[in-house]
């Protein structure tokens, strides 16, 4: 009877309703586990720690939870490295600022002395005036030498202001240009 089709049909109609969501919801569920699988292979791919080295055993894979691990670690290890190279970035920084500094007093000399080139050499040789900044030098370098150290900038730079205060106030380098110059007068005498 028709009564009869009709319910057949509505019957047939709803269990491929049934099979067509069930249908969508394993495809669905199946995309989503490929793009998890995709997510961890790229991830195993990009990490170097990820790679395997031991070709005897075959391509194991490595566990979700070791790459996701190993990723853990290797990101650490990128931010530590960052971190390292902007500290010497900064360093760096502070070296080209302090050399600037010293090129533009340099080339303030050297204005001054071809402003001026005879300026006091009426009275005083130039190898008397070379002895006489040598013997200054020497000596501040011995203590300086004694006293800092050089090994790296940031050492340097955080030691050097005691040591210009201990050892360059006007007493102390009167001092030493009087000792030079007692030196110097013996050696002419």
């Amino acid at each position: 009877t028709d009564d009869e089709d009709s319910d057949y049909q509505q019957e047939s109609y709803k269990e491929s309703y049934k099979d067509r969501r069930r249908r969508a919801h394993t495809q669905a569920e199946r995309k989503r586990r490929d793009a998890i699988k995709k997510g961890y292979d790229d991830l195993q791919a990009i990490v170097p720690t990820c790679e395997q080295q031991d070709f005897s055993i075959g391509s194991q894979k490595l566990s979700k939870a070791i790459v996701l691990q190993k990723t853990i670690d290797y990101i650490q290890f990128l931010h530590k490295e960052k971190k390292k190279q902007e500290e010497e970035v900064s360093i760096l920084r502070k070296d080209v600022m302090a050399l600037k500094i010293m090129k533009v007093n340099y080339e303030q000399i050297v204005k001054a002395h071809q402003d001026n080139p005879n300026e006091g050499k009426e009275h005083i040789s130039d190898e008397m005036k070379f002895n006489v900044f040598q013997g200054i030098m020497d000596s501040l370098f011995q203590s300086f030498n004694a006293s800092i150290s050089v090994t790296s900038f940031q050492e340097l730079s955080a030691c050097v202001f005691s040591w210009i205060e201990e050892h360059c106030k006007p007493q102390t380098l009167r001092d030493i240009v009087i000792g030079v110059l007692h030196q110097l007068k013996s050696q002419l005498y």
